[in-house]
Formats: structure tokens, C-alpha cells, sequence
């Protein structure tokens, strides 16, 4: 009412307006007051603006979770029981795809997805998804059932070399490995003992922890990549076991991946490289004497 006092000082033929003004209740509307008479309306237009609202919420929400699928992480399905038990057919890993975007390789008892290097699964049918499986594996949230990937365990990297013989362990770098995860009653490896064998730099040797009913490395060392999978084709490292819930479990690399000496290719390097290294200033101080008897001479 202040303001209409004031616009009404001194000017009679304003006056008249001033009960219009008040009764019209626009200023308490607009400043946010609460006139009954209009409460509902002020309600619908924010109902209204809502639902404008809700395709761009939904197109950010289908916007990130596409980029969290391509660059983040993503669901896979496991469709065999080549890594009992570690994983059971039907399970979803969630996959960490961050890491090979920075450079990232697997490392030694990792398990991994990665795609078909070739031949691997020739042979194997793929399902046919409807409508909204598509749909939901084109935005990450659930697994493609089109892709045609593996998931195994990563058991050595480029200059490691790897052995299994009949009634032995799986050696890494003449290191054995104890290996827990695999199958109750399996063998590491009498139904196809190996190598040893040099992994060529890029590469890695991967086996299943259900190793009597795993095709792995073991059995397609006669294709163009001789059984190693080289590191272009994996999709990224399973950190977890996201469903059924009762088997919600973090895939940690297991200790015997830990032991000294099992990087012995870049240990064995590494005297060379400390030799050279103490052997030069010797050889530089050498020939500086040599050149000042010359200089002299």
C-alpha cells in the first residue's frame, strides 16, 4: 500500500485507481504472496513446466549413461562356466574401461573381457535380443548379447614366459603359481599342458578358472595369434559382481601374482642395465687419458 500512497500524493485524479489496483492482487502474485484466487494457477504452471522439463532430463540421463558405457564402465553377462567358480554362468561383471583409454595394459591375474581374437567362438550361437534389451545395452545397463566377447584370466604379460607341464603347476617366469581360484578337482593343466612359451610384447596368455572346461590360450595355439590375445582386443579388467545381489563380490588380483621374482624378465634386464650403467664413466675416463697422452705426445 506504500507504493500506492505514494504514487497517489498530490495527484487527485490517480486516487480512483488505487482500490482497482489493490483488489486486482497482481502485486502480491508476482511478489510471491498468498492470494487464494490464484494459488491453483501458480500450481500449474509449475506441473506444467515439469513435464517441458522431463525429455531433457531424460535425454541427459540416456546422455551420460551412453558415455559412462563407452568410456567408464560397462555390464557383461557371463555365458559359460569357464571361470567357475569364480563366476557363474549368468552372472553380471561390471567392466572398468577407464584404464586401457590411459594406456592401461592387463596385468598378471587379472580377469579380463575381450573380444573374439579370432575364431574362438566359431560356432557358438547368439541370441536374439528384443526391442528393449537393445535398447538397454546400447546405454550400458545391460549387457549386449551381440558382441561376441570372452572373459578369462589374464596369467602372463609381453616378455613373461609361461609353462604348464602334465602334473605340474602353471609357471610364470620359472615361478609356480598357487592357485586357489581354480575349480575343485581341476588340474592346472594336464588336459593341455604347454610351453614354455614367450608372450610377445602387446600379447597376453589367458586361461580359464575352470581350467577342464575352458577353451583358453591352450587350445587355439595354432591361429594367427599363436593363442595369445593381443592387448587391442580387451575391453577392459571385471572389478565386479554386480548381480544375482547375493553374489555381490569385488574380483581382487589374488597373492600369488604378488611373489618376488615373478617379473623375472625385467629383473633379469635390470643388472645389465645397473652394469652398463657403472661401467661408463669408467670407459669415459679412460679414453680422456688416452687422449691426453696423445695431446702430449
Amino acid at each position: 500500500m506504500a507504493v500506492g500512497a505514494q504514487s497517489g500524493h498530490g495527484d487527485p485524479e490517480q486516487r480512483p485507481e488505487q482500490p482497482s489496483e489493490a483488489a486486482s492482487g497482481e502485486g502480491s502474485v508476482e511478489g510471491g504472496g498468498q492470494d487464494s484466487g490464484d494459488g491453483q494457477g501458480a500450481g500449474a504452471r509449475k506441473q506444467r513446466s515439469f513435464w517441458k522439463e522431463l525429455p531433457l532430463l531424460v535425454g541427459i540421463a540416456l546422455l551420460l549413461a551412453l558415455l559412462i558405457k563407452t568410456f567408464l564402465v560397462q555390464a557383461f553377462s557371463i555365458p559359460s562356466d569357464s571361470m567357475q567358480n569364480t563366476l557363474q554362468r549368468g552372472d553380471r561383471v561390471l567392466v572398468d574401461k577407464l584404464t586401457p583409454w590411459f594406456g592401461g595394459e592387463p596385468e598378471r591375474g587379472e580377469v579380463v573381457v575381450f573380444h573374439d581374437p579370432g575364431g574362438w567362438l566359431d560356432g557358438e550361437p547368439t541370441p536374439e535380443p528384443n526391442v528393449m534389451q537393445q535398447f538397454l545395452s546400447f546405454i550400458g545397463l545391460m549387457p549386449s548379447s551381440e558382441e561376441k566377447d570372452l572373459i578369462k584370466r589374464t596369467i602372463a604379460v609381453g616378455g613373461d614366459t609361461v609353462e604348464c607341464k602334465a602334473g605340474g603347476p602353471v609357471k610364470v617366469n620359472g615361478k609356480a603359481l598357487d592357485e586357489p581360484y581354480i575349480y575343485p578337482g581341476n588340474t592346472p593343466c594336464d588336459d593341455a599342458p604347454f610351453g614354455p612359451l614367450k608372450v610377445p610384447e602387446g600379447k597376453i596368455w589367458v586361461m580359464g578358472d575352470h581350467r577342464q572346461n575352458s577353451r583358453d590360450s591352450r587350445y587355439h595355439m595354432e591361429d594367427a595369434n599363436k593363442g595369445f590375445v593381443p592387448v587391442d582386443e580387451v575391453v577392459g579388467r571385471a572389478v565386479v559382481v554386480a548381480w544375482p545381489i547375493d553374489r555381490w563380490s569385488t574380483l581382487p588380483v589374488p597373492e600369488t601374482f604378488d611373489q618376488k621374482g615373478l617379473g623375472a624378465a625385467a629383473a633379469a634386464a635390470a643388472p645389465g642395465a645397473v652394469a652398463v650403467a657403472g661401467a661408463l664413466p669408467l670407459v669415459i675416463r679412460r679414453r680422456r687419458r688416452l687422449t691426453d697422452r696423445r695431446t702430449a705426445g
